[in-house]
């Protein structure tokens, strides 16, 4: 099952974050957890990892600790890594929400670069996590959009299902509205109602009072039908809308992403990287040593070489295990 974030699950995510924290006040450590997952949000991976493994080797039985190291190893890409961890905060706290979503994410992510026989038995282990998140916690909506993914892009045979996905969309409609019109939107897809598509994700877009995310989520589906010239327009508009919301920061790094993979205004994608490092609302899932990367091969790519390497040896400086990063310096 490939799982594939939306900008507005980017952009949840750091409140979802400082709740998970919010969880763990007074107890031991505590103030430690905070730096760590400040660290995590920052794209500071080096320093969240040296601020938890003494945590961790002390045995004080802190799952926060595991589920932080978990989500630095994700932002790593040490998929296995990531899913042990978590695990471990899981057995150490089963009936946490939010453990159990993180733990449903980093098996995804083993599933995605497994075996046909490996992948099976990972991706019903997906699922049930999913589920048990909801089940823990039926408000949890960044929990629902992920279940409601994997719903929509999972075959049977593992759990999956275009009806289950209608439903938890219609779950999403009380608690984050343009959330179940993006799934919906993705369901319209899948089916090949591209206009139904198109129409779902502008109704996201309205749903929000600062819809920076939901023009890049837009973007993303103009990109999937090759509509080069609406993509461009909806990146745009994300990244003027991202200007105006200081939450929205992340936004830039997808719309960004997006100019990157389609081969298109490599200036504006750099404009956009350079302004999401400047400003104060980075977010884990946008890690800042990945955008310093990206970065740094677009201003090689413009003919700036100096600057391209600044901002590789600022990528290691943040993150020495991205292996990415260690490979470009190759």
């Amino acid at each position: 099952m490939r799982r594939v974030r939306s900008a507005i699950g980017v952009l949840a995510a750091g409140a979802l974050a400082a709740a998970t924290c919010a969880q763990t006040s007074g107890t031991l450590g505590d103030a430690t957890l905070r730096k760590a997952n400040a660290a995590l949000q920052a794209g500071e991976a080096d320093k969240a990892l040296a601020l938890l493994t003494p945590l961790m080797q002390q045995g004080a039985g802190l799952a926060e600790a595991s589920n932080l190291a978990c989500r630095v190893r994700l932002t790593l890409e040490q998929w296995n890594e990531a899913a042990k961890e978590c695990e471990q905060a899981v057995k150490m706290e089963g009936n946490n929400s939010v453990y159990r979503l993180w733990l449903g994410r980093a098996l995804g992510e083993r599933a995605d670069r497994a075996s046909f026989l490996s992948a099976y038995p990972l991706a019903k282990r997906v699922r049930e996590e999913f589920e048990e998140a909801v089940r823990l916690n039926p408000r949890n909506a960044e929990a629902l959009s992920d279940l409601g993914e994997f719903y929509e892009e999972a075959p049977s045979l593992v759990g999956g299902g275009e009806d289950k996905a209608e439903g938890v969309a219609a779950q999403l409609d009380k608690l984050d509205p343009a959330r179940a019109h993006e799934l919906r939107a993705r369901i319209a897809e899948k089916r090949k109602d591209y206009g139904a598509a198109e129409r779902e994700f502008k109704q996201a877009i309205a749903a929000r009072v600062r819809p920076a995310a939901q023009w890049i989520a837009l973007a993303s589906f103009y990109r999937r039908r090759q509509r080069w010239a609406e993509m461009e327009y909806a990146v745009r508009t994300g990244q003027s809308a991202a200007q105006r919301d200081r939450l929205a920061g992340a936004a830039l790094f997808d719309g960004a992403s997006l100019l990157i993979q389609s081969g298109r205004d490599p200036a504006l994608a750099a404009k956009m990287l350079e302004d999401y490092l400047a400003g104060s609302q980075k977010i884990e899932e946008a890690p800042a040593f990945a955008a310093r990367l990206r970065l740094a091969r677009l201003k090689q790519q413009l003919g700036d070489s100096a600057a391209a390497q600044r901002e590789q040896e600022a990528a290691l400086a943040l993150a020495r295990e991205y292996r990415p990063a260690e490979d470009a310096k190759r």
